[in-house]
């Protein structure tokens, strides 16, 4: 490969996160195939249930869980399909019905129009959604949806106007079923992905969430009820523990990225699960919630989950109610004396401003109409506002004032101190052009035990380490009690000599948690394991294959796809790199990373003039980027259009003046040419204004120098460098 040609790899260790080097491999592949189920895998279904606990039945029924999907019939169907028709952000809806069959006409923006079957409910309140039968075992949610308080039709994401072949579209995959929704909606659900066809044959045990979906399969448990003996094993999950409790909700009230084929009830949620971070795609940078999160997220940052507060201390665990309302709930740890009192709340009482959810459970409305709290239980903080613009409860209230006041007026009941929290952390790595200072607050912070991990894990994943402070911090941070934090801390080691990371990924790959081990394989992707012998080639082996488990189960998704044809890549499998890059794209032609990794990937199967035009489309949907000109400039240099490759590289330096990579790449080419030395001179000391310690932007210098007849200006500089290298 030509010195050029240095396009890098865009892998994603987190989703939104995603050891085969032919065909003949595909079989080492941990592969999903079709499965029937006839009451198999020991559920037995809520009737057998009723027999013993008629009363958790009782309370059960009508509860969000009962209701999560039903077919679609007279009895389920809430939205009025009496010959409405409705026009919504220019797409045209008719809703009638046809015998007993609920039918949609839609006429979308590009003029297409056809009509739709719906096959089931989806919710019951505040809102319910709908799902249409598509080829491939696909179903659809439809955009258009039932505001059942106000009843009427209405559009989630209102006001923006969605093209049919977007990905939010919702006849794509932001909108699939089995992608997005079924897992959490029906009981013993498998997804049932067929990779190689993209098609689905998904299955279920019951079509809602019942008992077993939180207790496990009961088959067990009725033979125990049924023949009473001495065996304390009741075979059934109780969720009596904090832990054992969110194990069992957690694995749906969350964001998070599948590592196993299908969920299996009670399973430790590292076991199945890595929890998204905090990460200002989904939070704000104090870690409050912005875009959902499912409840499981926040509540790892709150101080309730480090005293040891379970779900069912405020929810009904079967009704799915509040346990009380108003702040009796919250006064059943918090002494009223000392919270219920307008000396805490600071206004009067048995108002909505005294309710301790409107301070400390702020919300938003996703969704269109479902408001849904934060469950990271904070004192706000306007003065974090007002410095970065972050939300707060008091101008939630008060939106005639200014975060400025609400700073003030926190200060004059609680003076200028504030006691250490954890969004400080988030807040301050979430920066740029850190101090040596602030680095080294934070490298405490990732190892301080007194803070939330999520917190912690999110930290590491902020900031670039470089120095050997940074790296004893990741050495501390991957013996932590935190599988989230131990899996951050290792992905910051992808940097390092592959022989010290795969020292590292060994040790890891006998980690208890299957999201370290899976996070050990990622390090060494594209390692050998024919270099290891005995237990540490079978630990090799091992991870990798739960890597491949969780990058098959989650190719589904445009990024899930992407993730995998990385894998491919790293691999040195070209062509299943190309064939799933291209599947990404069918699944999302706007999912902007895939065209650098598909233009690499086509040069390198000599096919640049594939490879220019993904850069070119690339530059359609960017035409501010100054990315792709650089990696078509590659291409050219690659394929000895050199003319072209000078063009494109002086392209992307108009874009983005300060991207020394293009400058020095540009200087080097004048440099070999032996041509336009001035120029090669001007173009990488305007690269060393951008990164002034660059060392190969230092050597290039003196090269140039040296060519030119500065020889005292050459070695003065190559003698610097070699002193750098004596340190």
């Amino acid at each position: 490969m030509s010195k050029y040609f240095q396009i890098s790899i865009i892998v994603f260790a987190s989703l939104l996160l995603f050891s085969c080097n032919s065909d003949s491999k595909k079989e080492a592949y941990s592969k999903i195939t079709k499965t029937e189920f006839h009451d198999k895998d020991g559920f037995v279904g809520d009737k057998t249930c009723t027999k013993c606990h008629q009363k958790e039945v009782d309370l059960w029924k009508g509860s969000h869980h009962d209701l999560a999907m039903q077919i679609a019939n007279n009895e389920t169907v809430l939205g009025d399909f009496n010959n409405v028709e409705i026009t919504l952000d220019e797409v045209h809806y008719f809703f009638f019905k046809k015998g007993n069959d609920f039918l949609v006409r839609v006429k979308e923006i590009d003029g297409s129009e056809k009509e739709y079957r719906i096959s089931y409910t989806f919710g019951v309140t505040p809102l319910q959604q709908y799902l249409v039968d598509f080829d491939k075992g696909r179903k659809q949610v439809l955009r258009v949806t039932w505001d059942v308080i106000k009843k009427q039709w209405y559009h989630q994401y209102k006001g923006d106007k969605i093209q049919p072949h977007d990905w939010l579209h919702w006849t794509k995959t932001a909108q699939n079923w089995n992608t997005m929704c079924a897992e959490c909606h029906s009981t013993n659900l498998k997804k049932n992905y067929l990779v190689e066809e993209d098609a689905f044959h998904t299955t279920c045990s019951l079509i809602n969430v019942n008992c077993e979906s939180c207790h496990g399969p009961a088959e067990k448990h009725v033979a125990w009820a049924e023949n009473p003996s001495e065996d304390k094993n009741t075979y059934i999950l109780k969720g009596k523990t904090q832990k054992d409790q969110l194990n069992l909700c957690a694995s749906c009230h969350s964001r998070r990225v599948r590592l196993t084929e299908y969920m299996k009830p009670g399973t430790k949620f590292e076991d199945q699960y890595m929890v998204q971070n905090l990460s200002t795609n989904f939070y704000h940078r104090d870690g409050q919630i912005n875009d959902e999160d499912y409840v499981y997220g926040s509540f790892l940052q709150s101080k309730m989950y480090a005293e040891g507060v379970k779900c069912n201390d405020c929810h009904n665990a079967h009704s799915l109610k509040l346990k009380f309302e108003g702040n009796k709930l919250c006064l059943q740890c918090h002494i009223p004396a000392n919270y219920e009192t307008s000396t805490h709340y600071f206004h009067k009482k048995n108002t909505e401003a005294s309710l301790c959810i409107n301070c400390h459970m702020t919300g938003k409305n996703y969704m269109g109409n479902d408001f849904r709290r934060d469950h990271s239980f904070r004192i706000p903080r306007p003065d974090q506002s007002d410095k970065y613009g972050t939300p707060n409860a008091c101008i939630g209230c008060h939106t005639e004032k200014s975060n400025k006041w609400a700073a003030n007026v926190i200060k004059d009941k609680f003076g200028n101190k504030r006691a250490p929290h954890f969004s400080d952390a988030l807040l301050l790595s979430s920066q740029n052009n850190l101090t040596e200072q602030q680095k080294k607050e934070l490298n405490a912070f990732i190892n301080d035990l007194r803070f939330p991990d999520i917190a912690r894990a999110t930290v590491i994943e902020n900031l670039d380490f470089y120095t050997a402070e940074d790296y004893k911090t990741l050495m501390e941070a991957l013996q932590d009690s935190s599988a989230q934090v131990r899996y951050h801390a290792l992905m910051k080691f992808r940097n390092v000599p592959p022989q010290e990371r795969l020292s590292i990924a060994l040790k890891a790959m006998k980690d208890s948690t299957r999201l370290v081990r899976i996070g050990a394989a990622q390090l060494v992707i594209g390692l050998d394991e024919n270099t290891l012998s005995g237990i540490d080639k079978k630990n090799f082996i091992n991870s990798r294959s739960e890597l491949e488990t969780m990058l098959f189960t989650n190719a589904d998704f445009s990024t899930g796809r992407l993730q995998l044809a990385d894998y491919y890549f790293q691999n040195n499998d070209i062509k299943n790199a190309i064939k799933n890059y291209e599947m990404a794209l069918k699944k999302d032609s706007l999912l902007l990373p895939v065209f650098s990794n598909l233009a690499t990937a086509y040069n390198i199967d000599k096919q640049p003039k594939k490879a220019t035009e993904t850069l070119d489309k690339w530059i359609v949907l960017e035409p501010n980027n100054s990315r792709p000109h650089y990696l078509k400039a590659l291409v050219h240099f690659e394929n000895k259009n050199n003319e072209e490759a000078v063009s494109e590289l002086k392209n992307a330096i108009k874009l983005n003046p300060n991207d020394s990579r293009v400058l020095y790449n540009l200087a080097t080419f004048y440099y070999q040419e032996n041509k336009e030395l001035k120029a090669a001179e001007n173009y990488i000391k305007k690269a060393l204004t951008i990164e002034t310690n660059n060392q190969d932007f230092k050597y290039l210098l003196a090269l140039i120098y040296q060519k030119q007849g500065k020889i005292i200006q050459a070695n003065v500089i190559m003698q610097e460098l070699n002193a750098n290298k004596k340190q």
